[in-house]
């Protein structure tokens, strides 16, 4: 298979600047800052590279939005705060092969004619802080980082940022609020960054992963990375395989390969004796897939959305029979509701309400409408708030409803004959039995007759 990406991260002296040359890093650099930003863009954009950070936006395209203005001179960020449950393939590029990253960074600087960019790291990245420095000051001394890179008039420098380690940082606009020295609350669009972005100028964000691609599309050219993959989702993807699986890390497979080939030949299967019961497929924030779901679908943005799902960021987290999907809800729950920002009152309340009421099913304490409770609620966060974080915490919780009904049906059923907890305090606080109020008085005191009707 065609390795993008991943082709030197497996050489320990990858790290060093010198190694990283002798395999062809900032040879793509060198042949970028030769062409005009135009000719670059437009490389670009024939080669169908699309995001991946999560949204699968062309990047191209996205760089064309850009309003270029000399008074106003744009910004570009690259955002490492890879904070998505199950997603850790950032982190491996930037600690494996930092070059590239630097590389990519650079190349698209000059595309967008910025001189100054940003690597803003998670916070809880700390420990790759040694690497990332001594690969920007090696860069900076061989003259392929600062003034007049590669002696061709143009400058660009990169400074290091590291996070406050909150999930919604790795949100654009959160991201450029932190960077501003701000609490990373989003913000309200229009004006989108492309237009007023950080310090107010015009600002493009991209993901590690994709200016890692940079290199080497400048080198191999547009066609070269559309041959692999498929007709809409080229090249490849870096893929983070946890969970049950018997080797899980970082795998590059083109766009198109089967999920199930990966957990099998790439991921070595699952423990024995155990069978696959469901995957999720780019991180926790984009619907599950079942068993059967998994064995039709393919890595790439058009069959995920097929099957009703999203790549994502390429976090995938595989559960075998033995794991009980409620509980690993109430994980995923709990992980939003204290996660959520609380800018906006959807996400603020609802998650944490969504997270109590999981959690007193699985304390053993339900109430009788509790799931259509749950979904009456994550059908009210669902696009009512500034940032996509309140979506994100819907979709866990509608398809693991939906797609595992009968696990949770059971935690109701067996349920011991117990006193009803009453709704007390907020639910954004903390998780225990004691939960916020959901509906009015007359609601709550409604009695429980037949059978639930679940709204997905």
């Amino acid at each position: 298979m065609t390795k993008i990406l991943s082709e030197n991260g497996a050489f320990p002296d990858q790290v060093l600047l010198a190694a990283a040359r002798e395999r062809g890093a900032y040879a793509g650099l060198r042949q970028a800052i030769t062409e005009s930003p135009q000719d670059v863009i437009l490389e670009v954009t024939e080669s169908n590279l699309r995001g991946r950070g999560g949204a699968g936006f062309p990047t191209g395209r996205k760089w064309g939005f850009l309003r270029f203005d000399s008074n106003r001179p744009p910004y570009l960020l690259c955002n490492a705060d890879e904070s998505e449950p199950g997603t850790f393939k950032d982190h491996w590029l930037l600690e494996h092969d930092p070059h590239q990253v630097i590389e990519g960074i650079l190349i698209g600087a000059h595309a967008i004619q910025a001189s100054q960019a940003y690597l803003y790291i998670r916070g809880e990245y700390t420990s790759l802080l040694p690497t990332i420095t001594r690969a920007l000051e090696e860069a900076r001394a061989e003259g392929l980082l600062g003034p007049d890179i590669l002696q061709s008039g143009r400058s660009v420098d990169i400074t290091v940022v590291t996070g406050a380690g909150a999930y919604i940082c790795g949100e654009e606009t959160g991201l450029m609020e932190s960077l501003e020295g701000k609490r990373a609350y989003p913000r309200v669009r229009p004006p989108f960054p492309a237009v007023r972005g950080f310090a107010g100028r015009p600002t493009v964000v991209n993901n590690v992963e994709t200016l890692a691609n940079l290199p080497w599309i400048i080198r191999h050219g547009a066609q070269a990375f559309r041959a692999v993959g498929t007709s809409d989702s080229s090249g490849t993807k870096l893929v983070s395989l946890s969970g049950c699986i018997n080797r899980p890390g970082v795998y590059e497979v083109p766009m198109g390969y089967s999920l199930m080939q990966l957990l099998e030949e790439e991921g070595g299967g699952l423990p024995p004796g155990r069978h696959l019961k469901a995957v999720i497929p780019g991180g926790t924030s984009v619907p599950v897939l079942t068993a059967d779901e998994v064995r039709s679908v393919t890595i790439d943005f058009e069959s995920m959305r097929a099957a009703g799902t999203l790549l994502g960021s390429g976090g995938m987290i595989v559960f075998d029979d033995s794991v009980s999907m409620p509980q690993m809800l109430g994980a995923i729950s709990h992980f939003y509701a204290t996660e959520s920002c609380g800018e906006c009152t959807p996400c603020r309340e609802g998650t944490g309400w969504m997270d109590a009421i999981v959690a007193r099913l699985l304390d053993g304490h339900p109430q009788g409408d509790d799931l259509d409770r749950l979904l009456r609620i994550a059908n009210n966060i669902e696009g009512r708030t500034i940032c996509g974080l309140g979506d994100a915490a819907v979709q866990p919780v509608r398809s693991f409803v939906s797609k595992f009904l009968p696990e949770f049906e059971a935690l109701i059923q067996n349920a011991a004959p117990s006193e009803q907890p009453e709704w007390q305090g907020h639910g954004h606080g903390p998780r225990t039995a004691r939960y916020g109020p959901l509906e009015d008085e007359a609601r709550r005191s409604e009695p429980v007759t037949g059978q639930p009707t679940y709204r997905w």
